[in-house]
């Protein structure tokens, strides 16, 4: 590994350990599997467009979160079921702009070495997660427990969901390098996860869902360096046998 793509991992796990956290307190945990499968027809069209499939997989799951949190007001269904929706229909379009070699790494990941731009556009990005995660956290609980409770306390609710989604998308397109379409979702939930069980607060969940997350994804990027393996499952292996070693602990 070298440090680029060590840099670069770390910063991905740490912004999916945070988003996770409160994916799991919303009850969204198929929220990230579902809405990285939006990538897939922004990626399509890059790859038919001949410019960087991150730029269409950045605009597409922008978007798919933009149309998730314009109709939540207006459908009368849970995020996780109109994210679900929205990727069905991505799913479809993107499987018909997409095929063969392009496609299997576009849902599974791929290695080799990193452009600068890529370095760039995920550092900034993870930084940015990072900084709404830790600056809005206070918001986002008080959010949750009670939307009205939000407002009276002068926070604007839609503009944080809004928010918020977007920085889960966010989240997502930084791991699509490595993880892919199929796999991203499960290193922003299984930290989440592992750390819900492990935590006695919002603080410890933050802090175990980090470390969990930067853990699995350090140690399944050397063993997939180690075995000439891929390293997207590897990570996601690493990070389910943490939430297993889990239940060790005394309930």
């Amino acid at each position: 590994m070298n440090v680029e793509v060590i840099l670069l991992s770390v910063a991905m796990a740490i912004a999916a350990g945070l988003v996770g956290c409160f994916a799991v307190m919303r009850r969204m945990a198929l929220a990230g599997d579902a809405l990285s499968h939006v990538a897939l027809p922004g990626i399509g069209v890059a790859i038919a467009m001949h410019i960087h499939p991150i730029v269409g997989a950045v605009a597409m799951l922008f978007f798919g979160a933009l149309i998730v949190w314009a109709l939540e007001d207006r459908a009368r269904a849970s995020t996780e079921t109109l994210i679900g929706v929205v990727f069905s229909a991505a799913l479809a379009v993107g499987s018909l702009m997409a095929s063969g070699e392009e496609l299997i790494e576009t849902l599974f990941g791929a290695s080799g070495a990193l452009r600068w731009p890529e370095m760039v556009f995920g550092l900034a990005a993870a930084g940015a997660v990072v900084w709404f995660m830790v600056s809005q956290r206070n918001s986002l609980v008080v959010m949750m427990v009670s939307p009205d409770v939000a407002r009276t306390a002068g926070i604007n609710v839609r503009r944080l969901n809004l928010l918020y989604l977007q920085m889960f998308a966010l989240t997502i397109a930084l791991g699509l390098r490595y993880l892919g379409v199929l796999l991203m979702g499960a290193l922003i939930i299984i930290p989440a996860a592992t750390a819900k069980r492990l935590a006695n607060n919002l603080g410890g969940m933050l802090q175990w869902a980090v470390g969990v997350a930067v853990f699995a994804t350090l140690a399944g990027t050397w063993t997939a360096t180690y075995f000439h393996r891929e390293t997207g499952p590897l990570i996601v292996l690493v990070g389910t046998a943490v939430f297993l070693l889990s239940f060790l602990k005394q309930a």
